[in-house]
Order: C-alpha cells, then structure tokens, then sequence
C-alpha cells in the first residue's frame, strides 16, 4: 500500500491520542507549527489533518484549529494508568492543554488556570486608567521606551517595594514580558547549559518548562505541608552538588499556598551566601496574603547582590497586562544584554497604565479586596471538598495566593477520576504536571481566583460524589 509523507506525523499525533497524552477537546499543534517542525510544505500538513478528520479522530473548529475529536475518549482503555511526564514535546503540549483556559468548551468549569477570573479583574478601572493614558500621551505610545523600562514605573515599584521594606534599586530593575520572561532572564544569566540547580516540588510547569528549554539539570526539593521549602534537604544539596542556583516562590507557593518564615527566609540566604548561589525568588502571590501583613521576601535580608526578586501584575490586575519586573542584583550586566535579545520594550501603553494605577490608591484598594475575595473562596472550596470527597481526602490550607492542593486517597484510579472530571465538566490540574518525576500522582490543584457560582460549586460536588462512590 502506498504510503505518504504527512503519515509520519499523524501516525505519532494517532498515538498520542490513544495513549491519553492528547485529550478529547484538547487543542493539537497549529498547522505552521508542524509545518516548522516536520519541514513539510503547509499542503502536507493540511492533507495530514484532513486524513484524521476522514477517520474520525480529529475535529476542525473554524479560526480556531483542530482538535481531539470528543468522541476518541472511548478509545483509551480502562486499564491504562497516567504515565509520569517525560521532556518531550507532546507533554509540553498536554501540560499546556491542562493548565491553560479552554475557549471552545465554555460548559466547562475550569479550576486549572492561574489567572484571575473575569469577574476579579478590575475592568473598569484599567480601562478608564488606559484611556486616559492614550489621551495625553497619545502618538508617544506608539515609539520605543527604555529597554529596561520607564523610568518613572521603576521609580514607582521601588518606592511600593519599600514600603514594604524590601530596598529596590532602580538602576538594577528590568520591566520584562510577564513573570515568566524574568525568571528566563535570571537564570540565563547566572547559568549555562548542564549546569546544576534546585527548585521546589511541587513545582509550577510554567517553570519547569523554562529549566527544561535552558537544558538545566535539576534537584527537587520538597514542598512540606507545614514547613513548605525543606531547607535541610537544600543544605544536603549543596554540599554534595555544584549547585549554580535556587528557584523558589516562599511567599504562598504555587500549588500549596504556604507561606515560608521569615526565619526559613533568612537560613536559606545564609546557606546561598557560603555556596554562592543565586536565589532567584518568585513574588507573584506576595501581595496576597489572606490575613496580616504583607510578607517580607528574601531580597529584604540580602546585602549581597545574590538575590533575584521578579513579580507581575498578571495575577493582581489582569493576565492580558503583561508586565512584569526582575531585581537583578550584582547579575545587571548579563542581566540586561539578555532581556535586549529578548526583546527590546515591553509595550508602553501597559507601563504607563501600571505606573499611573500602583501610583495611586486605587491600586491598593483593588488588592485589598481582591485579597478577601481569594480567602473567601478558599474556605469555601475547603469546606466543599470536606463535604463532598472522602474523609481522607488531603487538603493544605493555603495561606493566601491563588491555589488549594488537594490529595485523593489511596484506591482511586486517578486515570478514571479526570476522565470522569471531564464528564462532569469540571477541570483540574493534575499533581504529575508539577515535577519531572511522578511524586504527586494522587494529588491535583484547584485554582480558586474566579467566582464560586452555583454550576461551579456544583462541578466540585460532583467529583466529590465521584470519589465517593469509586469502587
């Protein structure tokens, strides 16, 4: 039989579909881009997809791509269990399906994205804030700024910072693309390919995903659920491995929500100090503390340089901003040549919005009710998988952030429990995605920063139920 060149993809995406590694509803690669892996011409790729949607496999939604057709979920055995991840493009493809928002299923009730629901972002108030911006300064939005940033905004969250009692310097303040071009940024500057650091695990994939592209060998330390970032299994670490860095988020850690010491905070820098590793700290959930003060970060206690601090306005205000920052400490230099190939400025409409609204009080109130608005629907997802799952069900009460880490018992098929999530119409994050080993099979994590309506509540209850009734 006469065999064709697009079979070599559609026979792997084939695969892939029947092992459960693409998902019915699951967005599959853009037609570009396996035109630019594969190196076929874009009818090839196009001819390999109508072939999948002859069979029956794979579904086109007009400007939107193709996907798993809904119906291949009968193909995958009832047997099959979840396979540990794997560095490979096909699970950067499925974790990116399981920790991002769904636009073509909107019956869905998503618990799996780690943004702010449309209902938390302040809409009114950015919008009236952007306008104002675009009337004075008009065609000036439209030219280059600073490679490193406005002026005025670093000035701004330098001051904010301190606050806070954390010292800035505006003249080491990067203004990068989000909270994920920063974190590049840190650790392209201060490691190189096979170099050696330590990160958390659980671990967010968003991070993973940037040590795996940089080609970083990694070890994990554990995410207690009491006393969060185990700094002894770091300081074992270190003695024993050429540990270049440390990437950690000790402020209401993504997924478990804790909150480390401040005497945590500062054994940890003094373990970096005599290793002379660079702490490059995560303070996206910082401002989100659901009772007391704000809290301190590491960079407050660093008198070195050693500490990189990056934040975001994604999580505060809206995931469309954007805008993000990195303190580089004594790593300026690296630090700047690598945002400049990255790109040379981050849209000056979103600095000069920010800048205006954390100049303002209008900022801090945002946060302040947002911050109840968090700790209001983490009780309420606590006491509803108390009500609904099994009495062994695990869950750690998250200190503030966006996120519940939850552990199902011992006895259920964790392959049949998201395959029934998807019946429900309810979407978590499973554990696996959180590390590049299988430590967290039994665990998933529900994102609470959008509305508790009724049909979401009722999503939850269901998989209690579920879980409940599981032979």
């Amino acid at each position: 039989m006469k065999s064709y060149k697009f079979e070599i993809f559609t026979q792997i995406i084939e695969k892939n579909i029947k092992s459960g590694i693409y998902k019915p509803g699951q967005k599959l690669p853009s037609v570009r881009e396996l035109k630019d892996y594969y190196g076929f011409s874009m009818t090839t790729i196009q001819a390999g997809y109508d072939y999948l949607m002859i069979k029956g496999v794979v579904e086109s939604v007009p400007k939107s791509g193709y996907y798993v057709g809904v119906k291949n979920e009968k193909v995958i055995e009832s047997n099959q269990v979840i396979r540990p991840p794997v560095v490979r493009d096909a699970v950067f493809e499925q974790g990116i399906g399981l920790t991002t928002s769904s636009r073509l299923n909107r019956h869905f009730s998503e618990f799996n994205v780690a943004a702010p629901g449309d209902l938390f972002v302040p809409q009114k108030l950015l919008l009236r804030t952007m306008q104002q911006v675009i009337r004075e300064k008009g065609a000036g939005l439209l030219r280059y700024y600073p490679t490193n940033g406005s002026i005025l905004l670093r000035d701004n969250i330098v001051s904010r910072a301190a606050s806070q009692r954390t010292l800035l310097n505006t003249e080491e303040l990067l203004i990068t693309d989000g909270a994920l071009q920063a974190l590049y940024i840190a650790l392209t500057a201060v490691c190189k390919c096979g170099d050696v650091i330590a990160v958390e695990s659980p671990c967010v994939f968003s991070v993973l995903e940037v040590i795996r592209v940089l080609k970083l060998r990694v070890i994990e330390i554990p995410v207690g659920k009491n006393e969060g970032f185990d700094i002894d299994i770091f300081r074992q670490a270190c003695k024993g491995n050429a540990v270049k860095a440390v990437v950690l988020t000790p402020n209401f850690h993504n997924p478990t929500g804790i909150l480390l010491s401040n005497e945590q905070k500062i054994t940890l820098l003094a373990i970096a100090y005599q290793y002379n590793i660079a702490v490059i700290e995560n303070d996206v959930y910082g401002d989100l503390n659901f009772q007391g003060s704000r809290p301190s970060t590491i960079k407050e206690y660093d008198k070195s340089g050693l500490v990189m601090t990056f934040s975001s306005y994604s999580k505060t205000l809206a995931p469309g901003i954007r805008l993000g920052w990195l303190s580089t400490g004594k790593f300026l230099k690296d630090a700047e040549r690598i945002k400049f190939a990255l790109g040379s400025t981050v849209s000056p409409l979103n600095q000069e919005t920010v800048n205006r609204l954390i100049g303002s009080s209008s900022y801090d109130r945002h946060i302040r009710s947002l911050k109840m608005q968090l700790a209001k629907n983490a009780y309420m997802a606590i006491n509803l998988i108390a009500s609904s799952f099994p009495e062994k069900t695990e869950v750690v009460t998250p200190q503030g952030g966006y996120n519940l880490w939850v552990k199902i018992p011992e006895g259920i098929n964790m392959h049949d429990f998201y395959i029934q999530c998807e019946r429900i119409g309810a979407r978590f994050t499973p554990g696996y995605t959180f590390s590049f080993s299988n430590n967290f099979g039994r665990y998933f994590r529900l994102v609470i920063a959008d509305k508790f309506t009724e049909k979401r509540i009722e999503a939850i209850q269901q998989v209690g139920r579920y879980v409940c009734e599981a032979p």
